[in-house]
C-alpha cells in the first residue's frame, strides 16, 4: 500500500483543490409560461413538461 513519505502542507492541498469549484445551474425558459426552470425538469411554476401539463399547480395550493 503506498504511504506517503512526508505531511502534504496545507498550501499543497489547497493549491491542487483551486479548480474543485462549483458552477452556476443551466436555466432554460418554460416554453409554456416563459418562467425561469431547470433543464429535464418540470416548470415549478405552470407543471409543463415536454409539452404537456405533469402536475396542476391549483391542487398543490389547496
Amino acid at each position: 500500500m503506498a504511504v506517503p513519505k512526508q505531511k502534504s502542507s496545507k498550501a499543497r492541498g489547497r493549491k491542487r483543490r483551486t479548480h474543485y469549484r462549483t458552477s452556476a445551474p443551466t436555466v432554460t425558459v418554460c416554453p409554456e409560461c416563459q418562467e425561469p426552470k431547470l433543464p429535464h425538469t418540470a416548470c415549478p411554476e405552470c407543471g409543463a413538461y415536454k409539452g404537456r401539463n405533469i402536475n396542476d399547480p391549483a391542487d398543490e395550493e389547496e
